[in-house]
Parts: C-alpha cells; sequence; structure tokens
C-alpha cells in the first residue's frame, strides 16, 4: 500500500512543473523571467515555503558540476579573448566543402569527443565555436547548433565516461569500461548518423547548398604566445580528463591557470563570466531535487516497479519518459534503487544508461547539454527555442531510441 502524498511533496511538483515548462520554452505569458529566472524563482519559493531548508538546497546542489562550469566558462572566455575561436573559424573556412559536409564534421566530432569526454564539457566549449564559424560561412547556425546538443548526447550513450548518468550506472552494476563500450557503442554510432539524416532533412535549405557564402575574418599574422599558451592549457586539461583525473578539479584548475595567463584583463574576464548558467543549474538542482526529497518521484517509481524489470522496451520508455520529466541524472538516481530491488541484472542497467540519454533529446529540457547549447548561444544572439530543437529531437530520439531497444533485445 503506498503512502499518499504530504503537502510538501504536492507543493514541490506544482513548482517543479511551472519552473521546468518556463525553462523549457524560455518564457511564460505575462512573467518576464528567462530561464535562468525561472529556475532562481522556483528555488526560491520552495525554500520560502519551508518545503526544503537552506541546509538541504545547500545538499541538492551538485557542487561537482558547478565546479565544473566555472572552470571551462573561464577557459573558453580567455580562449576567446586570447583569439583561438576566431583563429579556429579561420583554419575551418578555408576547408570547409559544402554545408551538408560541415554538418557531417561537426556530429562526428562532437560524437566521438562526447564518447571521449563528459557530453556537457563538449558543447560547452564548441557551442560559441559553431556560432563563430556559421556566421563567417554566411548559414544559419540553429541547425547546426541542433546537430550539436543532439550529436553530444548520442556520442555520449558509447562509453562510462560519456555522461553522468553512465558512470551511475557504471558503478552501481560494477560494469567495466570496455564491456559498457562493446554493448553500447554501436547504438551510438547508428545514432549519429540518424542526427545528419534528420537535421538534414528538418532544415534542408540550409544545410543541402552546394557552397558557403564566404565572410571569413582575415587572417591574423602569427599566433600570440598567450593563444599558444591558453590552448596548451586547454589541451592539457583534455589529456588529464583521459588518463581519469577528477573532470571538475582538472577544469577548474584550467580555468585558474587561463585566468592567470590572460594578465591585465583577468578582472574584465571575470565580469564577464555566464554567471546565469551558473544560476540555472543550481535553481535546476534545488528544484528536482526537492521533488526527489519529499518522496513525490520515488512514490511514482515504486507503483511501476514490476515494469523495471519487465523486460528491454518497459524499462526503456519509463527511463525515457523519467529523464524528460526530471532530467536524466535525477531520473537515473531515483530508478537505480527500484532495479536493483527488483533483480535487474547488467542488460537492466545498460538499457537504463542507453535510453536515459538518447532521451535527452526529446525535449530542450531533456538534458543539461541542450540547456548549455540554448543558454550559450543566447549569450550570441541566438535563439534555440522549445518548437525548434522538438522538430528534430522528437524524430532523433524516437529513431534511435528503436534502435537501441532492438539492439539491446537481441
Amino acid at each position: 500500500m503506498t503512502t499518499p502524498l504530504d503537502l510538501d511533496a504536492w507543493i514541490a511538483l506544482a513548482v517543479a512543473g511551472v519552473t521546468l515548462v518556463g525553462v523549457a520554452f524560455g518564457r511564460l505569458p505575462g512573467v518576464p523571467l528567462d530561464r535562468s529566472g525561472f529556475a532562481l524563482v522556483g528555488a526560491a519559493t520552495l525554500l520560502a515555503l519551508g518545503v526544503v531548508d537552506l541546509e538541504t538546497a545547500a545538499h541538492l546542489v551538485d557542487v561537482e558540476v558547478i565546479v565544473l562550469l566555472v572552470g571551462l566558462l573561464l577557459l573558453n572566455e580567455a580562449l576567446a579573448e586570447a583569439g583561438f575561436f576566431r583563429s579556429l573559424t579561420l583554419w575551418a573556412t578555408r576547408r570547409a566543402r559544402g554545408p551538408f559536409t560541415l554538418l557531417v564534421s561537426l556530429v562526428l566530432a562532437s560524437g566521438i569527443l562526447s564518447a571521449l569526454f563528459l557530453n556537457d564539457t563538449i558543447v560547452l566549449m564548441l557551442t560559441p565555436v559553431v556560432i563563430h564559424l556559421t556566421r563567417a560561412l554566411g548559414v544559419a547556425p540553429l541547425p547546426y547548433l541542433l546537430a550539436l546538443a543532439l550529436s553530444a548526447n548520442v556520442g555520449s550513450v558509447a562509453t562510462v565516461t560519456g555522461n553522468p548518468q553512465n558512470m551511475l550506472v557504471s558503478v552501481a552494476g560494477g560494469i567495466e569500461y570496455g564491456t559498457f563500450a562493446a554493448a553500447l557503442a554501436p547504438v551510438a554510432l547508428v545514432g549519429l548518423v540518424l542526427v545528419v539524416a534528420v537535421v538534414a532533412v528538418g532544415h534542408r535549405r540550409d544545410v543541402t547548398a552546394t557552397a558557403f557564402a564566404h565572410t571569413a575574418p582575415e587572417p591574423q599574422h602569427g599566433a600570440s604566445r598567450r593563444l599558444w599558451t591558453l590552448s596548451a592549457t586547454a589541451l592539457a586539461m583534455l589529456a588529464s580528463f583521459v588518463l581519469g583525473a577528477n573532470v571538475a578539479v582538472a577544469a577548474f584548475t584550467a580555468g585558474a591557470v587561463s585566468l592567470l595567463l590572460i594578465g591585465p584583463s583577468g578582472p574584465a574576464l571575470l565580469r564577464r563570466l555566464d554567471w546565469s548558467l551558473l544560476v540555472l543549474f543550481g535553481g535546476l538542482f534545488v528544484v528536482v531535487g526537492a521533488v526527489r526529497e519529499t518522496g513525490a518521484a520515488a512514490l511514482a517509481f515504486d507503483a511501476l516497479g514490476s515494469w523495471l524489470t519487465a523486460g528491454v522496451v518497459p524499462l526503456a520508455l519509463v527511463a525515457a519518459v523519467a529523464s524528460n520529466l526530471l532530467s536524466n541524472v535525477p531520473a537515473v538516481l531515483l530508478l537505480l534503487p527500484p532495479i536493483a530491488a527488483g533483480g535487474g541484472g547488467t542488460g537492466d542497467l545498460l538499457v537504463l544508461a542507453m535510453a536515459s540519454t538518447l532521451a535527452g533529446n526529446l525535449t530542450l529540457v531533456g538534458s543539461i547539454a541542450n540547456l548549455i547549447v540554448a543558454e550559450s548561444a543566447r549569450r550570441h544572439g541566438v535563439v534555440v527555442g522549445f518548437w525548434a530543437f522538438a522538430r528534430v529531437g522528437v524524430p532523433a530520439t524516437v529513431l534511435s531510441l528503436a534502435f537501441g531497444v532492438w539492439w539491446s533485445s537481441r
């Protein structure tokens, strides 16, 4: 017999619902807030109503993620100031053959890098590159930003280090890196092909042109010493990821080093940091965490307990729906205990990792990587809206999940 929800749980559900809708669409009628504002107001409402206290809210915020973001934002700003993105744009414009080739190259690069490193890290670093590049080539940035987000999520399916939910599943089930990759790398590879196809069809006018309208920047006369040292810092950070260093600590260290290397403009760089992105993440951690802490989500998953070990299709459906209601990391945290209690084995855990990750492409709020792309693009004057994302995200998710379910059922 299930325990009924108390008032705090109902309040948490209501606040989370409004907050996630506001974050998804970026606005609500008559409410002058952006995504970060909705997350902040949602968290503040839960604190003011006593649904969570300040100490609990502090524990709900994933400090490791915040530290990771601060480090990467610092490094990105320093690289931009040193001319890194301008130089990379110039290099790419000289080698790009056409809009479709650019799309394929971007999807492969994003997917492979996201399999090796955290997908959130990759989209945070590549979003400004994509915007600079598309503007220099005279093509619409939106299709390529959508492709970046979709391929980062799909590529991250392949390995344990691709995303946080994979790490959680691997630790919970004792699944080795090689075993994980052997099972899910083929799903990621087929998923990347599907991303190219879906974006190319959905934005065929933008990506099927035969030539670019080049407006590339004039070449610089040699790279500065500062650019070389900052580039070396970024490479050292990526190498440390591969070698198994703590991702958050490595990124934070790289950010601190970049702040030193940038010289006298360091204080101005700190002021330019995208603090609103950090507010967005912090607020979402509190809002989604409150749903978990009040027992509202656990009650729902307990009721679905038999579905979680009833086969690949039921488990994939539950994981996909939960990931879009709560985001994939909180969903996996909530689903792992009932799967273990139901006797779920390695196969069930791999399906959970696969479905929760691929489902992140269904909506703009389905994964943190999507929100990073949307918010970073907004800073550069490009709007990635809910429906624009859904237009390609829904078919990409349905097709890749269908293949993943078939592959896992063999």
